[in-house]
């Protein structure tokens, strides 16, 4: 007769088919959750193309058709290729958009750029929720979500070109990366450890290649992971080899671009001190003894002016403080919340950086409240509405664990008041919004009948102008970059710089730019056909070549 197992012995599977079932059961909830917010999110974005398309507000940005011009260049130039990603702005947003901007009519329509930034304003989303599920029940999650995701300003720039959806989806997925890293760590879960440390170092490498802001904040990200690998370090655990491939693609990522930088443009640093840098346009643009602008060596008011900014574009005028005091609490309870709480502090970054920008790198920031009363850059400040999010919902969920009678009534007065903050919001027109309509008020009615102007000249034709300033002329138009002479083809455009009238059998010269400045130096062979001048944009001038068929020869 066989002996009977000990009672221990025969619950134990038991034991174990449970946990794992109810794990199982735990990872489908999430799964569902995160669905949801999904959807949602999809749904907002896509509400939002609607309205901003139907208004034709996709191009109101400068930058947002800078962006589409420059990935539109990478295939329509006449010397194609990734030399024409250029050397001040990264490379990875241009590169998103080129399956896109391939189509000429969403090119000249703007939806070129709404497909890269609406999945990324969706993964921004889904990001935040999981990373304030971390810490929190679903209903304290979702108020993250509603506040990150019911953000005018985001939802607008979820349907342009302009690069804040991505780098704020980059930074949230950082955070969430890393949270879930410390947990594996914790749990002794190797293999786990081992491939978010993969997906981090692809994060934070992608985040290297869309803002210098990413530079900073994957230094600070490598550090926090570091010093979670570090507790556990061992030369033959696969931990630590991950480590050393999350360290070496840091560190490749801003060596690769100097050399790009180095190679096309002959100074690894470039697109710091070169033309078209920050500091060189400052100093341009600056008169001589004047302070730039305000914050300029001057950390705190740097610091003050974006964090108003960020303020302004999260809430109502009258609660901005209260913010603010609400994100200092939350941070502080994130700080004393187990599991590694503290990561979510990595949030803050933006911060001090944008602090150390505007004082010593040439970044202004331009508020309407505060002098000079106006709008520029005011776009910074989103960097802090992940943060304002996350720990927004860090303590309502602590205030309801303070006053228990109230747990089921703080997230339905927190979501009430934050759907009431964006019909405010969209009702004021977000921050973001008014500068886009405020620096595009004169900028597109000059480009529109600019662009009149151009659709009488042949197709096929050669132009000569320098795109940088008001490209969106021939984007309006519809004239292909390749049947332009522009300064992206440096060797032809020094060439053409000596001869304006060989360069081109059409030459197009606005106030200030480098082709007025060669045809006054080189006026000879042409002849001036039309003048269109714009409010605040000066005025352009076409040219037609006598030399008739020159531009076809060079």
């Amino acid at each position: 007769m066989s002996k009977a197992l000990p009672s221990a012995a025969r619950t134990t599977p038991v034991v174990v088919l449970d946990a794992r079932a109810a794990q199982a059961a735990q990872q489908t909830k999430l799964s569902q959750e995160r669905s949801i917010v999904r959807l949602a999110a999809m749904v907002l974005t896509m509400a939002a193309l609607i309205y901003y398309a139907g208004h034709g507000y996709l191009l109101l940005y400068g930058d947002a058709v800078a962006h589409l011009h420059i990935a539109r260049r990478v295939f329509d130039s006449l010397n194609p290729g990734f030399r024409q990603l250029g050397s001040v702005w990264l490379p990875l947003p241009h590169l998103l958009l080129i399956p896109f901007v391939q189509k000429m009519a969403w090119w000249q329509n703007g939806m070129a750029g709404a497909a890269p930034s609406m999945v990324s304003y969706v993964a921004g989303c889904i990001g935040i929720f999981r990373l304030a599920r971390n810490w929190m029940d679903a209903k304290f999650a979702a108020l993250a979500a509603m506040f990150y995701g019911l953000n005018p300003g985001l939802l607008y720039f979820s349907t342009t070109a302009m690069t804040e959806p991505l780098f704020l989806a980059e930074m949230i997925w950082s955070a969430v990366l890393l949270g879930e890293l410390s947990e594996s760590i914790h749990s002794d879960a190797a293999d786990r450890s081992a491939r978010l440390q993969v997906y981090l170092g692809g994060v934070l490498v992608a985040a290297v290649f869309t803002r210098y802001d990413g530079w900073i904040y994957a230094a600070a990200a490598w550090a926090i992971a570091s010093f979670l690998i570090f507790n556990k370090w061992d030369l033959k655990d696969e931990r630590t080899g991950a480590w050393l491939l999350l360290t070496a693609m840091l560190l490749t990522a801003p060596l690769l671009w100097m050399a790009y930088n180095a190679k096309q443009f002959h100074d690894p640093l470039d697109f710091l001190r070169g033309p078209y840098s920050a500091k060189a346009i400052a100093e341009r643009t600056t008169k001589p003894g004047s302070s730039p602008y305000p914050g300029f060596h001057n950390m705190r008011v740097a610091a003050l002016y974006f964090l108003k900014a960020a303020e302004l574009g999260a809430v109502w005028p009258w609660c901005a403080r209260l913010l603010v005091l609400i994100t200092v609490a939350g941070s502080c309870l994130a700080i004393r919340t187990p599991r590694s709480g503290w990561i979510s502090l990595l949030l803050w970054l933006p911060l001090p950086f944008y602090a150390y920008s505007v004082a010593y790198g040439y970044v202004p920031i331009f508020i309407p409240i505060w002098t000079p009363f106006s709008w520029y850059n005011t776009r910074y400040g989103m960097e802090m509405l992940p943060a304002f999010a996350l720990f927004l919902a860090f303590a309502v969920a602590a205030l309801s664990r303070l006053r228990p009678q109230i747990d089921k009534w703080s997230p339905l007065i927190a979501s009430l008041l934050i759907l009431a903050n964006t019909g405010i919001l969209f009702r004021a027109k977000p921050l973001v919004f008014q500068e886009a309509l405020a620096n595009a008020r004169s900028r597109i009615p000059f480009e529109h009948a600019l662009a009149i102007k151009l659709a009488d000249i042949p197709p096929g034709e050669r132009i000569l102008m320098y795109t940088s300033a008001h490209v969106g002329a021939l984007q309006q138009a519809g004239v292909p970059l390749k049947d332009t002479v522009n300064e992206g083809d440096w060797l032809l455009w020094q060439k053409a710089m000596q001869e304006p009238a060989a360069a081109a059998p059409w030459v197009i010269a606005i106030d200030g730019d480098a082709v007025t400045d060669a045809i006054r130096q080189h006026p000879d062979d042409l002849e001036l056909l039309s003048v269109t001048c714009g409010l605040d944009q000066g005025c352009a001038r076409i040219y037609r070549s006598k030399l008739a068929n020159a531009g076809h020869d060079s």
